[in-house]
Parts: C-alpha cells; sequence; structure tokens
C-alpha cells in the first residue's frame, strides 16, 4: 500500500494543537498518559451498534447496491456487461433473467463488509474524538477536528476491510451470461472469492481499488464533519450539552443531509474504484482509469450510477445511523449502569 498510516494519536495530537488551545491541552494530556493512552477510550459498544446498523441496511437495500456497481462499470464498451435503461429496469431485467437470487448476489461480502466497517469505524471514529476531547464527550471540536478524526477512522477502516470490497463488487457482477461465456470468473462465495482471488491475483488482487478507496476518506471525513455539526449547533441553540440524545426524527433528518452533501461531492471515486475492482476491465491504474472514462465518457461516466446510488445510500445511512445512535445509546447506559451498582 502506497499510504504509511500514521498512528492516530501522533497525527490527532498535532492538528488539536495547531486547530484550537482547548482541544491541544485536551490532546497533550492524554498523549501524557502514555504511547497508548488513547485504548482507554476505546468502547466496543461503539463497534456492536456500528455493526447492527451496517447489516440492517444492507439487509433492507442492497439490490439497490447491486444495480448501482453495474451501472458504474458499464462503460460502454466492455460487452460483457449488461445494459439496462434505468432503474427499474435494471431490477426487472435482473429478476425476470437471475430471479430473486440475483437481486441478492455478493450480500454475504457486503453484510461482513457493511457491518464490520461501520462497526470499526463508529468504534475508530469514537475513540479517536473522546481522546481527543480528554474523555469529555461535551466538548466540543469544530469541523477541522472532526473532520481529521473521521478520516483517520476511515483509513484504518478500509485497510482492514478492502478485501471484503473486492469480493463483494465481483459477487454483484457475477452475471450468468458472463460466466456461462467465459468472460468472467465464477465464485461461489465470499470464502471462495478470497481465496481465487489471492491465488490468482496475490495480495494486489484483494487490494484492488485501495488508492481511489483513500480518496473515499474524504467523503467519510465530511460526511461525519457535517452530521457532527449539524447535531453540535442544534443542540447548542436549544442550550443543551451537544451529546444529549435526539429525536428519531432528527437523527434522520441530519443523517440524510449529510449523506446528500458527501455523496453529491465524492462519488466520481466510487465508479473508478468498481471499476478498478472488476476484473473485465483492464487498467494500468487509477490514473488511467480516469484518463480512459473521461476519454469515452466525458465528465457523465464519473457518475453513472448516482440516481440509484442515491436512492440506496440515503435511507441506507439513515437506517444505519439511526439503528446506531439507538443501539449505542442503549448499551452505554447499561453499561454505565452495571458500573454504578458494582460499586459498593
Amino acid at each position: 500500500m502506497a499510504t504509511t498510516l500514521k498512528p492516530p494519536h501522533k497525527t490527532a495530537a498535532a492538528a488539536a494543537s495547531a486547530a484550537t488551545a482547548t482541544a491541544g491541552a485536551a490532546a497533550a494530556g492524554a498523549a501524557g498518559s502514555g504511547s497508548f493512552g488513547w485504548l482507554a477510550h476505546v468502547k466496543y459498544e461503539h463497534l456492536m451498534a456500528g455493526v447492527s446498523g451496517g447489516v440492517t441496511s444492507t439487509l433492507l437495500l442492497h439490490p439497490l447496491d447491486l444495480i448501482k456497481i453495474r451501472f458504474a462499470v458499464n462503460d460502454g464498451r466492455t460487452a460483457s456487461v449488461p445494459q439496462y435503461r434505468g432503474l427499474t429496469s435494471a431490477f426487472l431485467t435482473i429478476f425476470r433473467q437471475e430471479g430473486f437470487r440475483g437481486l441478492y448476489k455478493g450480500v454475504t461480502p457486503n453484510m461482513w463488509g457493511s457491518g464490520s466497517a461501520w462497526g470499526f469505524y463508529f468504534m475508530f471514529y469514537n475513540t479517536i474524538k473522546t481522546w481527543i476531547q480528554d474523555g469529555n464527550t461535551a466538548q466540543p471540536l469544530g469541523p477541522s477536528l472532526h473532520m481529521l478524526a473521521a478520516a483517520e477512522a476511515g483509513v484504518l477502516t478500509l485497510a482492514m476491510t478492502n478485501p471484503i470490497w473486492v469480493v463483494k463488487t465481483r459477487l454483484c457482477l457475477q452475471c450468468d451470461d458472463r460466466v456461462k461465456a467465459g468472460t468472467g470468473t465464477g465464485y461461489a462465495g465470499m470464502m471462495d472469492g478470497l481465496t481465487k482471488i489471492y491465488r490468482t491475483e496475490g495480495i494486489r488482487g484483494l487490494y484492488r481499488g485501495f488508492v481511489p478507496g483513500m480518496f473515499g476518506v474524504s467523503h467519510g471525513a465530511l460526511q461525519f464533519m457535517t452530521y457532527e455539526e449539524m447535531k453540535n449547533k442544534y443542540n447548542q441553540k436549544r442550550k443543551r450539552p451537544i451529546d444529549a440524545k435526539l429525536t428519531t426524527a432528527e437523527y434522520l433528518t441530519f443523517a440524510a443531509v449529510s449523506k446528500l452533501i458527501a455523496a453529491a461531492a465524492t462519488y466520481p471515486y466510487q465508479v473508478i474504484r468498481a471499476r478498478l475492482q472488476d476484473q473485465n476491465h483492464s487498467y494500468k491504474g487509477a490514473w488511467d482509469c480516469v484518463k480512459l472514462t473521461w476519454r469515452y465518457e466525458s465528465w457523465r461516466g464519473f457518475y453513472k450510477g448516482l440516481g440509484p446510488n442515491l436512492t440506496r445510500v440515503v435511507p441506507a445511512t439513515m437506517v444505519t445511523f439511526l439503528t446506531y445512535e439507538k443501539v449505542s445509546r442503549y448499551l452505554l447506559d447499561r453499561s454505565k449502569a452495571k458500573s454504578a451498582s458494582a460499586v459498593p
């Protein structure tokens, strides 16, 4: 991997001292407790809540994710890629040709990927954020530190989950016609896909799309920054602590707005990433993919599948964030209650 991952605490401390004196002091205080002082802020309740949110949204909306991927890799030059006229046409064609199971191809690695990605992301993000706050969750960080914490969480999560996303992409693109024609490698499932890709393409095959995925870190950073800032400003306006509990409608609204902003700003990287991960396309790298897409499809090529993507990701984000907020609140409250009852 071309990018070197720095320990989260070092980067966070540097940014904190540069951004605000208050946050800088908090970060410095945390650093003083030892090289791994940030581990004290790890709460596995965030991991469990994130997994719950990711799996729930995936089970509900996987068919739209599958259609989005098939639109994204349709460059008009690869004959084995199925052609669809629109979202409804794609849904009906897949159902007619591949049955109900065809709409859920790749759902297992998608659940693994989405569940683990959201779980690790929320855990890493809240650990880094709470460490910068020196344990005071009511202390506002501001946009720059929110983006920093989210970006670091995104890099760590991507490094752990990229192989799962490669298999998920290929399973979603595993049309019966392509396998029969010999233009695609057949995978029996997630483990079979991981094994075959590693055997035939090595570790590099499992990390295809990692570079554009790194650009995608900006997507998560922008989304989390927007989401957190909206919650903070809203609670401050109501003269309440920034970590005060919100209503279901408020969580859903903030999640939807933050996802729309992030998706519109960063969608092209998802198209490039999907094309690099598809074994039926041959590119020399991310930049080669960008040049060919622009040459043959202009700017529209970078936004193929945006409609199905927004149709999927906005409600998926709403479900994921709402589930996370409710489950994490419940688990953290239960953990506090147990700790309080254990005190003599």
